[in-house]
């Protein structure tokens, strides 16, 4: 198990992290989740020793970072690393090496993980060549290849078409169903509520939000509706009932105003709107992170693109 205490990092006048703490367990996908430049990065590389924190502590096990136990850790690097003009296989099989796993057994798994990526046409193609798509494939790869039991991911999605990323949160599922430890950072929060066990919501540096992800959204989900309707459903933004407005095209979420129930809600809209569907449930993690770390003025956000509403859960 991963355990991380009070940690702080500074950068002249820039508090990067300040007194983080958290953990993560064998079995689990752990969250660390924040907007651009809240510190996600820097926690994870100081928790690579590639960085030194100023105070606080990390353990893995109980033991401090060491060269044994850095070979027990996968991480998949936000920027590419990888050698532009080197061949894909080799380049996969060169980094196992570093990470002392058999030069025989390297070309088994990597023709096997080649293949669950449908990358095996790609083996003796230059990384150049690639998509980015395919190179984040790649990366990953020779994140989990040397079979880590901490596995660090930071923006591990990026560059990947819809296709691509369900193939990977397939195989992060199966790294959990083998009792591997799993941390990711991202910005986007459609990806961290399908796949978190826990979340660690981080703003300029300091912890805003950290526990169970159901627990969480069990925790704020008082007085919030979704609503999927016809007509122009612009006003709801500035109706004084919701103190936040999430909408995508024609469904939406809102949060009452406290002391207001879902059905004085109902009362005020439906004679403007055609209701199709009408429900209170938990609010979704965009929600919530919008209310920890949005900007006040931050109070409405209008999304029309299908990709936001494949977030919201309304489209296939």
């Amino acid at each position: 198990m991963l355990s991380v205490s009070h940690l702080q990092k500074r950068f002249s006048a820039v508090v990067a992290v300040d007194d983080i703490s958290l953990d993560a367990r064998p079995g689990e996908i752990l969250g660390l989740l924040g907007p651009n430049g809240a510190g996600k990065t820097t926690t994870i590389r100081l928790i690579l020793d590639i960085i030194q924190p100023d105070t606080g502590t990390i353990a893995f096990d109980g033991r401090p970072f060491s060269p044994g136990v850095r070979n027990m850790i996968g991480y998949l690097p936000e920027e590419r690393g990888l050698y532009r003009k080197n061949k894909l296989l080799n380049t996969i099989l060169y980094f196992a090496s570093l990470k002392g796993v058999r030069s025989s057994v390297a070309r088994e798994r990597a023709l096997q993980w080649l293949g669950r990526f449908n990358l095996t046409f790609y083996a003796d193609k230059k990384i150049e060549e690639l998509s980015k798509g395919n190179q984040q494939k790649v990366q990953f790869i020779i994140a989990v290849l040397h079979d880590p039991w901490l596995v660090i991911l930071d923006e591990p999605f990026s560059g990947l078409d819809p296709v691509n990323q369900i193939v990977l949160k397939d195989e992060l599922m199966r790294l959990k169903q083998a009792g591997k430890t799993i941390m990711f950072s991202t910005h986007v929060m459609d990806q961290a509520e399908k796949l978190c066990d826990r979340i660690c919501l981080i703003n300029r540096g300091k912890v805003v939000l950290y526990g169970d992800l159901n627990d969480i959204k069990r925790r704020n989900g008082e007085n919030t509706i979704h609503i999927e309707f016809d007509g122009d459903g612009s006003f709801l933004s500035s109706m004084p009932i919701f103190k936040e407005s999430l909408l995508y095209g024609n469904v939406a979420e809102l949060r009452l105003a406290d002391g207001l129930r879902p059905g004085d809600a109902l009362r005020q809209i439906v004679s403007r709107l055609l209701i199709k569907k009408f429900e209170v449930r938990e609010p979704s993690l965009e929600s919530i992170f919008l209310e920890k770390v949005g900007l006040p003025s931050q109070r409405v956000q209008v999304r029309t693109d299908q990709a936001a509403a494949q977030n919201a859960g309304v489209v296939s």
